[in-house]
């Protein structure tokens, strides 16, 4: 499913207009990018967290060169999945 698809579901379900599902999503996402930027960690019932995880830096081969190179820290985001949600699955 991807973003279109998703605002014509929430439109559906939501009994409301696909620009109102629309900004409704941006809004939602907006405020979790926001939250996990400060390195919040974001808690939904029913479905999972959205972590933020650090990754240290490590030592990699450039697939070009064959030389070794340094791939620096970086953060990224992780879901966990619910006990709930794994379990409709």
């Amino acid at each position: 499913m991807n973003k279109a698809e998703l605002i014509e579901a929430i439109a559906a379900k939501g009994k409301c207009s696909k620009s109102e599902a629309e900004k409704g999503l941006n809004v939602v996402l907006e405020v979790m990018g926001a939250a996990l930027k400060k390195g919040e960690e974001i808690a939904i019932a029913g479905a999972g967290k959205f972590v933020v995880k650090k990754r240290a830096a490590r030592k990699g081969i450039n697939p070009l060169t064959k030389k070794p190179i340094t791939i620096k820290a970086s953060k990224t985001v992780a879901f966990k999945p619910s006990k709930t949600l794994k379990e409709a699955l």
